[in-house]
């Protein structure tokens, strides 16, 4: 992008994200040098899908928060509702598409077409192109189908047992509405791409639909992939007493199991037992190393589950299980690995269709 365009867009972009406090402190830095790098490129294509994959994820979290509020809660115990995303959501929706976006400036720039006015896409070419496209695809489609699904008033089925009803919020949960939104997702970012993409004179009309089509269904795969991926590597907890799903805060783990022990606690009680307390001394030792090894056992767990070791359990998480899903990864990696996969999938169907090397991927 032109530096005159660059400059007012990406300061309007962070502006935005801080006047309406939908990103935290390292989340709008982490979005600032993600903007910085699509702006860098010399098509404005890529800043506009970052653009509009930003805002329409705003807009369908605005649309449903108060309806999620009450379908879902907090790993706090508090009603469910998006908060600010963090800098680790904004890398697993943009990550990939920096990488390859920065690949796609340098191999211009190697090639000589960098800062020429006429440069185009070719078909046949530039199989990063398609990859860029298509995170944004499928991180726009997967969004629109999470917060707009929800507002289903059909219970949504678990994608990979769809005989099996679901409570809405749960990772593989799909509805009819929530394909819907997913596809239209990623409609939006296809026709954007399409219309901004300066393609060359070896692209035909019908081979412009056909591209904007691949790209939308390319989105509307990412969704399903993700559900898929959820249902499987990630644990939906669920509140036993109110049957609502648990959301942890900035798409991390959600404490299942816990004890209400702290260790400075333990520490200061232990440093009171000293040597030549006779029985006393061995039953207090007795009793702190058994309320060590407990909580040992509880700092394990919150560390699995996303947490720091010195975090406090409590009491509630007693009362939440994993109802779907293995506690494996957290929703923002896999929201990354569903983007990271179709980006090189569609990259790789590009290659096959096109009949080109793989290593077109990498242009080294």
């Amino acid at each position: 992008m032109k530096p005159i365009i660059a400059v007012p867009a990406v300061a309007a972009l962070v502006y935005r994200a801080y006047s309406r406090k939908s990103l935290t402190l390292f989340g709008i830095l982490t979005a600032f040098v993600t903007a910085v790098v699509h702006a860098i490129h010399p098509w404005s294509v890529f800043f506009t899908l970052l653009t509009v994959f930003f805002l329409s994820g705003t807009f369908a979290t605005k649309v449903k928060h108060d309806i999620k509020a009450k379908l879902t809660q907090s790993a706090n115990g508090a009603t469910g509702g998006e908060g600010a995303r963090n800098h680790i959501q904004v890398l697993a929706n943009s990550l990939t598409a920096s990488i390859l976006i920065l690949l796609h400036a340098w191999q211009l720039q190697k090639e000589g077409t960098h800062s020429q006015n006429d440069q185009c896409w070719r078909r046949g070419s530039d199989v990063l192109v398609v990859g860029i496209v298509a995170n944004y695809a499928a991180t726009c489609a997967d969004t629109l189908s999470s917060e707009l699904g929800i507002l289903s008033r059909s219970k949504p089925r678990l994608v990979t047992a769809p005989w099996r009803f679901v409570p809405p919020g749960t990772n593989g949960g799909v509805s009819l509405s929530g394909l819907s939104a997913g596809l239209l997702g990623g409609f939006i970012i296809a026709i954007t791409s399409t219309l901004l993409i300066p393609f060359c004179d070896n692209w035909s009309f019908i081979e412009k639909v056909r591209y904007t089509q691949v790209m939308a269904l390319a989105g509307l795969g990412g969704s399903i992939l993700d559900s898929v991926l959820g249902a499987v590597l990630q644990a939906s907890v669920v509140d036993v007493h109110s049957g609502k799903v648990v959301e942890g805060a900035g798409g991390r783990k959600v404490l299942v199991h816990g004890h209400p022990m702290h260790f400075k606690a333990e520490a200061e009680l232990r440093s009171r037992v000293g040597p030549g307390e006779g029985r006393d001394a061995i039953a207090k030792t007795s009793a702190v190393d058994s309320g060590l090894d407990e909580s040992a056992k509880v700092s394990r767990t919150m560390q699995r589950a996303g947490a720091s070791g010195a975090a406090v359990a409590d009491a509630q998480h007693e009362s939440r299980e994993i109802a779907v899903g293995h506690d494996i990864l957290d929703n923002n990696a896999v929201n990354l690995l569903m983007a990271a996969s179709v980006s090189v999938a569609s990259m790789l169907g590009a290659c096959w269709i096109w009949d080109l090397p793989f290593s077109s991927i990498l242009p080294l």
